[in-house]
């Protein structure tokens, strides 16, 4: 079924990681609740949320001050001063969104942003901390340090379970889950930043561009972190304003997000994070421009999640070759097409004529000719004044998907193919299992063969004609009888290489027991011909782009390395 998105939304200005001083660390004495409100408000914004260590209490203390002024109001006592005081309350609470939530500290230290709406009772979030392992005398402590509790997965478990959004903090500095330029982390690192109950990852650089970015580290490209995530940013402030003498303590909405909400409301923020548009979320630049978020994306280039198309008419099979796309991202991770602009950020965005109509062929074409039925949803971007149709796919819970029940597609890296015998094996395999697992680590040494390309495992004659079996290294599925003539443009590559140019250890740039063979540029981006040595045995990974590199291949190359 394809839906097509038409209720009005609103860029909104949020701030979802703010400490008051019931936090044990924090830096300013003399702050009240509603001068952490005021700054909210002078920061312009939409939604805040109070997020004290393992506590609820900062929450629990503005609410009742609010119901004491409230109180004094009904018996006709107030003073002057706090009638104004709960006019102010009354004024900024109408205008600002005020989530209760709290900043939990997991087993390994490891912090976790939960947010609840505001309607929920402040001893409901305590019983989901008491749940958590908080002992009840550590509850009003705000402490970071609050002994044993439980683990990251139950803890996102937990939160997702009681209707709370769900956010791994700072995941790229102390703290964070996703253990960024560590020497470890490995399946531990995969598990906690892809788990199905964790809504999104705070990061600290969210407005930062590159490769290296911990938003595109989790952008559903590489191959053991097949699930794109929603990434955000917030102030994490533990004062008012920042600190002059640490540019890095940061006050009340100095570090912020924006979010296109359909309502002003904590449901609406929640759909946004458990759904799979993520150009809803955007870091706030102030009085700058908005993104170009089409701009942005062919910056980034075709990839195994996104995929650009200038034409769109059946005419010259452009409208075909959607269709096909569409299949292979629903049979792979998810992923964005981008419809009336070509990959290539420089050539002026040709946009689509009559969109309307447009979006209904496409729409009806999906219907049609794509089977099972598949969640599609389409709307229309603008970009350097043109009008663009972004169509996201999500990664199918039916596979295989078919054109005209027959065609079976799959993304390899930034193409699309026709997927072959051993493929359509592993996607039925895969709906059997319920769910896809990352691939195994096989380990040649002590050193993991690179995450994407492709290596020919075995060769075999057959009466004057090469079959090859190809490993698949973004997933680990073999593919056999592959011949020259059969194979797809990489295999086809990786193939001619072995049959005509064998590995000649002379001629490899040795690095220990690995070393590069060849570099070349593919597209814009680099891509390595690499080998490493199994016992006698030389093994080539030919085709392997940055995304698949890591660890020792990382160095070998002079990357930096993300584990």
């Amino acid at each position: 079924m394809t839906r097509r998105r038409k209720s009005k939304r609103k860029w909104r200005r949020i701030d979802l990681h703010i400490h008051t001083p019931v936090s044990a660390d924090y830096r300013e004495t003399g702050v009240s609740y509603l001068d952490i409100l005021k700054a909210a408000d002078r920061r312009g914004l939409d939604v805040i949320a109070f997020t004290d260590h393992n506590s609820v209490a900062g929450y629990r203390q503005m609410m009742d001050e609010i119901e004491g002024l409230t109180m004094l109001e009904g018996l006709g006592r107030m003073e002057p001063e706090e009638k104004k005081r709960l006019e102010e309350y009354r004024r900024l609470s109408q205008k600002i969104l005020i989530l209760p939530g709290f900043e939990f500290t997991a087993t390994l230290g490891f912090h976790i942003l939960g947010l609840f709406p505001p309607n929920m009772a402040v001893r409901e979030i305590e019983f989901i901390l008491r749940e958590l392992g908080v002992p009840v005398e550590k509850l009003d402590a705000g402490s970071g340090e609050v002994g044993a509790t439980s683990d990251v997965l139950t803890a996102y478990r937990v939160i997702d379970e009681a209707g709370g959004i769900v956010i791994a903090a700072h995941v790229n500095s102390t703290h964070g889950v996703a253990m960024r330029r560590m020497g470890f982390g490995g399946q531990t690192r995969i598990a906690y930043t892809q788990d199905p109950h964790l809504h999104a990852l705070e990061v600290t650089d969210l407005d930062s561009q590159g490769r290296h970015t911990t938003a595109r580290f989790f952008d559903g490209s590489r191959p053991e972190y097949p699930r794109r995530m929603h990434c955000i940013q917030g102030s994490d402030a533990h004062r008012l304003t920042r600190d002059p003498k640490d540019d890095k303590a940061l006050g009340v909405g100095e570090r912020v997000t924006e979010v296109l909400l359909t309502e002003m409301n904590f449901a609406s923020l929640r759909d946004v994070f458990l759904g799979n548009d993520f150009a809803r979320t955007r870091p706030y630049r102030g009085v700058n421009a908005p993104d170009d978020f089409v701009q942005a994306a062919r910056a980034e280039g075709p990839s195994i999640v996104q995929g650009f198309h200038e034409g769109y008419t059946q005419r010259g099979g452009r409208l075909y070759a959607i269709m096909a796309d569409i299949c292979a991202f629903a049979n792979t991770n998810g992923g964005t097409i981008y419809v009336g602009v070509s990959a290539d950020p420089k050539q002026p965005p040709a946009g689509v004529r009559d969109v309307s109509r447009v979006l209904k062929r496409l729409q009806e074409e999906v219907e049609r000719r794509i089977t099972p039925p598949l969640d599609v949803s389409m709307d229309v971007q603008e970009t350097q004044g043109s009008k663009v149709i972004r169509i996201v796919v999500s990664r199918g819970d039916d596979v295989p998907y078919a054109i005209d029940d027959s065609k079976i597609y799959v993304r390899s890296e930034a193409e699309t193919e026709m997927a072959v015998r051993d493929e359509i094996v592993s996607l039925i395999a895969r709906t059997v299992k319920g769910e896809q697992t990352a691939p195994e680590e096989e380990r040649v040494g002590h050193i993991e063969p690179p995450r994407t390309g492709v290596e020919v495992v075995e060769t075999e004659d057959r009466g004057g004609v090469l079959y090859h079996a190809l490993r698949d290294l973004r997933n680990g599925n073999v593919v056999k009888n592959v011949t020259r003539k059969s194979a797809r443009r990489l295999w086809h590559y990786a193939i001619t290489q072995v049959e005509e140019n064998p590995v000649d250890a002379s001629k490899v740039e040795w690095h220990g027991d690995i070393g590069v063979l060849k570099r070349r540029e593919h597209g814009g981006n680099s891509r390595y011909d690499l080998v490493q040595r199994d016992g006698s045995k030389l093994r080539g990974y030919y085709g392997v782009t940055e995304d698949g590199i890591h660890g020792a291949w990382a160095r070998l190359v002079g990357l930096d390395s993300d584990e």
